[in-house]
């Protein structure tokens, strides 16, 4: 009997920063239609976000971080061309002023 491969995790970050001219409730929309992709898209299995809050200064203007949960590469594949994510993005990022998507697979540290 041929064991199941164990599932992995894939993380796709959102570095952003909205336009000035984008009210804080227009964010506050924007971020509840972020995270209602979650149910909608079935590779998608968690969505966390935040603002920035680091004293170091070094965040480029950016200000939001959106962090979505995979199992694997071609979920986020998936999730990329997924019709509620296609209409979803035609309605973020005209919001944003700028952004930086980043996916990768976490690794643990053998010490």
């Amino acid at each position: 009997m041929e064991e199941a491969k164990p599932k992995g995790v894939v993380k796709h970050i959102l570095l952003a920063k909205f336009k000035d001219s984008v009210p804080p409730e227009q964010i506050d929309q924007l971020i509840k239609g972020y995270a209602s992709l979650v149910p909608r898209i079935e590779p998608m299995k968690a969505f966390h976000w935040g603002q920035d809050v680091s004293i170091e200064n070094l965040h480029q203007g950016f200000t939001h971080v959106f962090e979505s949960t995979f199992e694997t590469v071609e979920g986020i594949a998936d999730y990329v061309s997924h019709p509620a994510h296609v209409e979803f993005a035609n309605i973020f990022l005209p919001a944003l002023e700028k952004f930086l998507v980043v996916d990768y697979k976490p690794e643990p540290v053998q010490l």
